[in-house]
């Protein structure tokens, strides 16, 4: 068996620590069982870890969130959808991909979310699905759960009635979302919370690439990803299908999309600097910011604090967020696989130039792509760490304290010893994160280049290469 996770999200629901760049299964606010926070994300992988999956899993995301995948979970197998087009094409790009890596066509292959909260058991729970496609000869095998409550939040598998199989069930229709007396009753008739978990054959979905006249191989699927319809896996495959089967799980899933359901799981009341009463009951705070936020006399609250924005909500009422979080607003916090950044200020001028200023993380042992701006100026002051500075070939030392001016058309690159954090001011006509141009991105590479070129490095930057 083959697993896709799929990772996507705008992160609007769990505004101001989500954005497009960091959505919600990225959020290091649940508690492991060493007392360090981990990510949604973070703990799927390790679970599929600890059931002998990893060798099997490929992360399907949009290029956006590559590089925080990388830094919270190293160098997992990515397939990079090169922009949002739904879950339809996204699964027909990772299909395509094993297809073109030499998967069997008979290889079964499970589709499911990047971030359950769930139990161990849930994984292992999934191997099912490979022994419910043989056995029942469906095309499609699903995973329900079996509810513990009549929620109008979810949708509702329903089998059909009778069949004296107990290891699966035939699939009557889909309920999305009905009301909470539908769903009561929905619950009577053996219906399951659809927690978007399914498997299929590979050659079940190269079947449909073929008659939707796509391409099989991944390059030439990859090269019309942008002309794909944008639809759900669900509205293109699965409400076309006659012939379903579903296997029931009976053990803890949660779908944490909102703050009301976060906050639930999460452990802890408070993350971050500050105070809550006592008369602040159910209130939770996490604060991602050095400044102390003090909560007083406000019970069943969420009071969520980053560089985007802030956040103050009654728990039930925090899902209208998502409807009033403005649209295509840069992210002011962003992971990358080198480390992280935060946009301290922004400030544009009366004769055009902008200037942008951010404090930037880089861990121990990496490094920042060799690259040059076009548009803009750098000014790098360094508070803490040392490592080593490249500039057009040449290799310095560089400790805190040091200040580093990058003029337009310089390559550049820092590669970090210890921990490093430094102070970047952006100054130009045109300040974007899109103003490079990268010649190396790993440091073998930018390494190679500087001894070829013959550039002479002092004694800490010779000692790093």
């Amino acid at each position: 068996m083959k697993l896709v996770l799929l990772s996507g999200g705008s992160g609007k629901r769990l505004w101001p620590l989500s954005n497009d760049a960091r959505s919600k299964q990225f959020l290091k606010v649940l508690e492991n069982e060493r007392g360090d926070m981990e990510s949604m994300v973070q703990r799927v992988w390790g679970q599929i870890k600890s059931a002998g999956l990893a060798d099997s899993a490929v992360i399907a995301t949009s290029k956006m969130q590559v590089e925080i995948l990388q830094n919270q979970l190293g160098g997992v197998p990515i397939i990079v959808e090169p922009e949002r087009r739904d879950t339809f094409p996204a699964i027909a790009l990772a299909a395509s991909y094993l297809y073109s890596q030499g998967v069997s066509l008979d290889e079964t292959v499970c589709i499911l979310p990047v971030d359950p909260y769930v139990d161990d058991r849930f994984f292992e729970r999934i191997r099912d699905l490979d022994g419910a496609l043989h056995n029942s000869g469906a095309k499609l095998a699903l995973m329900g759960v079996n509810p513990t409550y009549p929620s109008s939040k979810y949708g509702y598998i329903v089998p059909e009635q009778g069949g004296a199989n107990e290891d699966y069930k035939r699939v009557g229709r889909f309920t999305e979302k009905p009301s909470e007396d539908q769903a009561e009753r929905l619950i009577e008739q053996g219906a399951l919370w659809n927690c978007g978990v399914f498997a299929f054959k590979l050659s079940y979905m190269m079947d449909n690439l073929l008659r939707e006249g796509l391409p099989m191989q991944y390059e030439d699927l990859l090269a019309r990803y942008a002309t794909l319809e944008k639809i759900s896996f669900d509205y293109a495959v699965v409400e076309k299908e006659s012939h379903i089967a579903v296997i029931p799980y009976d053990g803890y899933w949660k779908d944490l999309g909102t703050w009301n359901t976060l906050t639930e799981n999460m452990g802890m009341q408070r993350i971050g600097k500050g105070t809550i009463s006592e008369d602040s009951s159910n209130t939770h705070l996490i604060n991602e910011l050095d400044i102390p936020v003090t909560i007083i006399g406000i019970p069943d609250a969420i009071v969520a604090v980053s560089p985007d924005g802030i956040l103050v909500s009654d728990k039930a009422a925090s899902p209208r967020v998502k409807d009033m979080v403005e649209a295509g607003r840069r992210p002011m916090y962003e992971e990358r696989r080198w480390g992280w950044y935060r946009v301290l200020d922004y400030s544009k001028f009366e004769d055009g130039t902008e200037v942008l200023t951010k404090r930037i993380g880089l861990e121990a042992g990496s490094n920042l792509g060799y690259r040059k701006h076009v548009h803009r100026s750098d000014i790098w002051t360094i508070i803490s760490g040392e490592g080593v500075l490249v500039q057009e070939g040449s290799i310095t030392p560089i400790k805190a304290g040091d200040v580093v001016t990058i003029k337009p058309g310089t390559y550049h690159c820092l590669k970090a010893f210890r921990d490093m954090e430094y102070i970047e001011v952006q100054k130009g006509a045109v300040v974007q994160e899109e103003d490079f141009e990268e010649m190396f991105s790993h440091w073998s590479d930018i390494e190679r280049h500087c001894v070829g070129s013959g550039a002479k490095a002092a004694g800490a930057g010779r000692n790093a290469l």
